[in-house]
């Protein structure tokens, strides 16, 4: 099992294509509001394999700090995400079976889907291909009214990418999804097709990252981080029966009645005042957690052939 080593400031870690910051900004050690910034404006933030290692590691290790609450993921300069960085191009690795490949969007995707921090996607300028596939795990998406926004595969003579074929249509609906990705199309982030993808769009692009943090810093002081991140695994890693839904939640709403932060969140509500959620998920978190099967996403070994015994 791999170990995770939390650094005392995320904002001193050597990064190349992506930039941590602390808010308040400066702050010496990590704060509850943690910003991921994707780094290369020069290029319009395009994704790239040293990008994808680096948001891996991010989200895998902020999901296990728990001075960490909210993550807000945004982009430098005036665009959010281009999409694959096209003069790096595509992987065209002859020697690996497709079978053996792993989609590095997708590697990113999951970090995020995995992480049991709110993530907000301030996506402050336009974004395509990978740019708004590596949001829909997110927990809210935030877009600029005058940017574009849209998965154009197709018109790249690929298909989707980032685990895009799970969580779009499960988001907006199948026949929204099947229009978007068959069209290609790039839209207005206000456009009927995305059918509320983004739970807000703002006027002027400054006020996105803005807004996040207004977000972020209500969610940080006000939801516990526990009932949050269950809240998130029932709706994601829920049965699919209504009865298996109902014996499900029953057995975690049993074991939140009389939690400390259940307990916590009422003296809080009754004195008026904010609440001090202390709990985690490791320490305090229900017995059947996880209640899902974990898939195992790494590539079998090769086997190469030594001497005979």
């Amino acid at each position: 099992m791999s170990t995770i080593t939390i650094p005392t400031s995320y904002e001193t870690q050597p990064t190349k294509h992506i930039k941590l910051s602390h808010h308040p900004a400066e702050t010496s050690t990590a704060t509850p509001v943690i910003i991921v910034a994707l780094n290369r404006p020069e290029k319009r933030n395009a994704f790239t394999g040293v990008m994808a290692t680096e948001l891996e590691w991010a989200f895998t290790t902020l999901d296990r700090d728990e001075r960490v609450k909210v993550i807000i993921l945004t982009g430098a300069g005036d665009t959010f995400c281009a999409g694959a960085d096209l003069e790096i191009g595509f992987p065209n690795n002859k020697q690996e079976r497709p079978i053996d490949h792993r989609d590095s969007g997708g590697k990113v995707a999951l970090a995020i889907h995995r992480c049991r921090k709110t993530t907000i996607a301030a996506m402050q300028g336009s974004a395509v291909g990978v740019g708004m596939t590596m949001t829909l795990p997110a927990t809210i998406r935030l877009a600029h009214q005058g940017s574009k926004y849209g998965f154009v595969f197709a018109r790249r003579g690929i298909t989707m990418e980032s685990c895009s074929a799970y969580f779009l249509p499960r988001l907006i609906g199948y026949s929204r999804a099947m229009y978007l990705v068959s069209t290609g199309t790039v839209f207005d982030p206000t456009a009927a097709h995305f059918n509320g993808l983004f739970a807000e769009t703002l006027p002027q692009r400054e006020e996105v990252l803005a807004r996040a943090l207004e977000l972020a810093d209500d969610i940080a002081q006000n939801v516990s981080p526990m009932a949050a991140a269950l809240n998130r695994a029932l709706m994601w890693r829920g049965p699919e029966s209504a009865e298996e839904a109902h014996l499900l939640d029953s057995s975690i709403l049993a074991h939140m009645f009389g939690s400390e932060d259940q307990r916590e969140g009422v003296r809080a509500f009754l004195e008026r005042r904010k609440a001090n959620f202390r709990a985690t998920l490791e320490e305090h978190g229900p017995d059947n957690y996880p209640w899902w099967a974990e898939v195992q996403i790494e590539r079998k070994p090769s086997v190469v052939e030594g001497s005979k015994l």
